[in-house]
Formats: structure tokens, sequence, C-alpha cells
């Protein structure tokens, strides 16, 4: 055993030998404010997980705000960051970095990906029960150059987000993958994702089920927007919507479903999209897809299926429809290949 392992069996609240198999009960870090957990931040308690780890183990957050930066590196797996409280509203993590915010060393900024308040580099990351936020005031930083201020990046495979708020403007929630070979898949259910412009994007294969998705008015008030804004690679299943709600405080026929990043100017990308079984407000437009950066949407992959409220439409040219033969092939069960995420 490392003597970092060894610290962590010391703080760890449970830690005990499953059956004869060697299976193991999950550890369980606890943090609060307070000061009555064995940690005060989030990522003291990450910090405290030794690398290399592979064992479930699990941060309970005590209710309140936390404001800090949390970072879950690739070495160390399976880490559930759990709030303890009543509801998902009551353990928030927030911060306010965003792509043009500088850095404090002097290194420059943070760019997009690195403005997350929360950052899951490892394969099996869950969070339950809490609010993820990015509360970057983008009114009053206007001469900034980078508005772009994501409140959770993934780049994992297995990952599961049940019952969390994630909560933002531009590009809240960035569905990645650890390289662009590299699969990523992305569970997230009985959640509610906030924001106006490409805020939910990546290249992640996720499926969003049983959610909220809330639209925002942009930091003027006025209603425009872009829900998804996936950039999957030509071999990868993009993102899934299914049997979710869409809705918000905006005008009506002010935002798009989705349109396709090729980031980077890649042109080898096939972005992906399917909202099925959903329920659209009057606020999505009669033609929900548009083009991205000189790349046409008709060029990648996006689709609806069986959608219905106000802002639901007939198959059209501007409007593509999954046949139910393409539709069986596009269950969340295909995305998943072979995982079935559990609160483990």
């Amino acid at each position: 055993m490392t003597a970092g392992a060894a610290t962590l069996l010391a703080a760890a609240t449970v830690w005990t030998s499953g059956s004869a198999s060697g299976t193991e009960a999950a550890t369980t870090l606890t943090v609060a404010k307070d000061g009555s957990g064995q940690y005060t931040t989030v990522q003291a308690a990450v910090n405290a997980i030794p690398a290399g780890n592979t064992a479930r183990v699990v941060v309970s957050v005590k209710p309140g705000t936390y404001r800090e930066l949390v970072k879950i590196p690739s070495t160390k797996q399976n880490v559930t960051l759990q709030g303890s409280g009543a509801s998902r509203n009551d353990t928030v993590i927030v911060y306010n970095n965003a792509s043009g915010t500088r850095k404090p060393d002097g290194s420059g900024t943070y760019g997009t990906s690195g403005s997350a308040t929360v950052a899951a580099e490892a394969n099996g990351f869950q969070a339950r029960n809490l609010t993820i936020s990015n509360d970057f005031d983008e009114a009053a930083n206007q001469n900034l150059s980078g508005l772009q201020a994501v409140a959770l990046r993934t780049a994992a495979d297995k990952v599961f987000l049940d019952s969390v708020i994630v909560t933002g403007d531009q590009d809240t929630l960035l569905l990645d993958t650890a390289s662009k070979a590299t699969l990523g898949r992305v569970y997230m259910t009985n959640s509610y994702v906030v924001g106006n412009v490409d805020f939910i994007f990546g290249r992640a294969t996720a499926v969003i089920d049983k959610s909220v998705i809330t639209l925002k008015k942009r930091w003027d008030g006025s209603s425009a927007g872009y829900i998804a804004a996936p950039s999957t690679a030509a071999d990868r299943k993009g993102f899934l919507i299914t049997g979710s709600t869409v809705n918000g405080d905006v005008s009506a026929s002010s935002f798009h479903l989705g349109r396709p990043w090729h980031a980077g100017g890649d042109a080898t990308l096939d972005p992906m999209a399917t909202f099925r079984g959903t329920t659209l407000s009057s606020a999505i437009r009669s033609a929900p897809w548009t083009d991205m950066s000189g790349f046409s949407w008709k060029d990648d992959r996006f689709a609806e299926y069986r959608n219905t409220g106000p802002g639901s439409g007939s198959a059209s040219s501007n409007r593509p429809q999954l046949t139910d033969s393409q539709a069986a092939e596009q269950e969340t069960a295909d995305w998943l290949a072979g995982w079935t995420p559990s609160a483990s």
C-alpha cells in the first residue's frame, strides 16, 4: 500500500471489504464549509484521493455554496460528487471564469475548456443532487474577448449525471472526450441544464434523458440562441436528447435546437444531435437547425423523432424526422453501448 492510499484510508468515513470476490464498498469523504466535515473545500477532498485510484470514492458535500474550482484528474477514477442536502439546490459549486479571463499567474487566458467550474477528466465520474454553476457576468464584461463560460466539463467515459442542475449562459455544459479517438459516454437524467448559446456542446456520446433544458435570455435581455453544438467524430454517436422538456422565459421562435461545431475547422467531423420524444416550447424556430462557421448542418447528422409541444413540427427539408426504423437504432441503449449507469 502506498503512503497516499494509507492516508485516504485513515481519512475515510467508510472503506470496508465487500464479498469474498474482493469488491469494496465506496469510500466516503465529507466536505462542509463550517468545518464539521473532513474537508472545507471540495477540491481538498479530491486532492486526498491517491493518484491511480480506481475504487469508488464518494465526496459527500454538505449544503452550502462552495465558490471554488474543482478538477478531477484522469488518474482519479470513479469519483462521485454528491450533495447531502434535501435537494439539488442546497449544495452549489460555483465560480466565474470565462474563456477570456486572465490567469492569475499571467500565463494567458483560461480558454473555453479551461473556464469550467468543475472539470471531470477521470472515467467513471458521477455527480448527484447538487448544482454546478458558472456565474460569469457577461453584462459587466462586454470588453472581454471570450465570453464562453463553462459550468461543467467532462472529458471521460462512463460519466453519470443524476439529479443535478448545470447552469450558466454561453457554453454551460461541455461534454467532451479525452481525445478525438477516445470514446466518452455520458448519461444525464432527472436534471436541468440552463443556458443560451451552444450550451450543450462537445464530442461526447451523450444521452440527456428525462431532463429539463431551460433557455435563458442573453445578457442584454434579448432572446436568441442555440441549444446543442455537437462536434462528433465521424465514427461516433453524438447527442441524444430524449423524453425531456425544453422551456424557458424567452421569446417565441427565437432559439435553434442546434448547429454543427466543427472544432478547429475540422472537416472530418460529423456532428450529430437527435431530439426525440421531447416537449418543445414555442421558443423553438420552425427551421430548428442552422449552419456554423461555414459548415452546413445539412451535411451532418441532425434529426427529430416524435417531439411534441408548440415548438415541434412535421417533416420537411428544414426539419428532418427519423423513420420508425431509423429511430429503432437511436435508442439510449445504442448510445451507451453495453454500459448500464448505476449509482455505485
